[in-house]
């Protein structure tokens, strides 16, 4: 699944693309993805101009001056901008027609993603509740360290619950705790302020630089431009259970938290 850095790298390749540009229509070849279309979305944007692309957890919202519609790419979706007569490939679901003849495609081979409508004024259901975003100045080890205040949960399932911050998927998740030298089974009520500062500093070093490498390829995520993210290859625990720590060296223990794989090391991580 595309996760915050992908998010944020698709964002940064549309942005200039469709700021400015006004839309000219909407083609949506399917009723629905994971939820319905809205089914008036073509009369909701025609003649619209983008004011903006931005970015809300892992989902992308294009601007216009009565609302946004709000695209998630579930676990395969992706987005180009392609000549209007750019031939279709099996799956491509949803067009944005622009005033330059070219178009915004949803691809979403799986048809877990969305594509929805906020007014403007109001925020989506989806979007209500959200936690501060990581790289902001909201998000800090003080902020995690008040947050977790009696809480059983293991720190790895805290810090990807969605409430408390947003985008820390489970790959950034693993390799900031391994960095931070924090087990993931550890309770998040249990760690220190000076260790959650630690921790939220990696975090916010992680999602950087996994954004400047083009996010994280492992199935599906491919940027706007069609390459791949480089971030897979400098992975130091996530999908590498018992492989050598890059630490020490000992195997790397692999459990299920919180229903997600979950990769670290026993020696380092305590």
């Amino acid at each position: 699944m595309p996760e915050l850095p992908e998010v944020e790298t698709t964002r940064r390749g549309l942005a200039p693309h469709l700021t400015g540009r006004r839309i000219h229509g909407v083609i949506a070849r399917r009723a629905n993805l994971r939820w319905p279309i809205p089914a008036d979305l073509h009369e909701l944007l025609v003649g619209q101009p983008v004011l903006a692309v931005r970015r809300r957890a892992k989902y992308l919202l294009i601007d216009v001056p009565s609302g946004s519609v709000i695209i998630h790419l579930g676990m395969s979706g992706s987005l180009r901008v392609l000549p209007g007569d750019t031939p279709l490939r099996t799956h491509d679901h949803v067009d944005i027609c622009l005033d330059n003849g070219h178009v915004l495609r949803l691809n979403d081979p799986r048809r877990f993603g969305a594509v929805l409508w906020q007014p403007a004024g109001t925020t989506h259901e989806l979007l209500a509740g959200l936690g501060p975003e990581p790289l902001t100045d909201t998000f800090d080890g003080d902020y995690l360290f008040e947050r977790s205040r009696g809480r059983k949960t293991a720190v790895k399932a805290f810090v990807m619950d969605q409430a408390v911050v947003v985008g820390v998927g489970n790959i950034y998740a693993a390799e900031s705790l391994y960095l931070a030298g924090i087990s993931p089974l550890r309770p998040a009520g249990g760690i220190s302020r000076a260790r959650y500062l630690r921790l939220a500093g990696h975090i916010k070093d992680v999602l950087a630089y996994s954004i400047e490498r083009g996010g994280t390829t492992l199935r599906d995520f491919i940027s706007p431009d069609g390459l791949p993210g480089y971030f897979e290859q400098e992975l130091l625990v996530y999908g590498r259970e018992g492989e050598p720590c890059p630490g020490c060296g000992r195997a790397l223990k692999h459990a299920m938290i919180g229903q997600r794989a979950s990769v670290w090391c026993g020696h380092c991580q305590r």
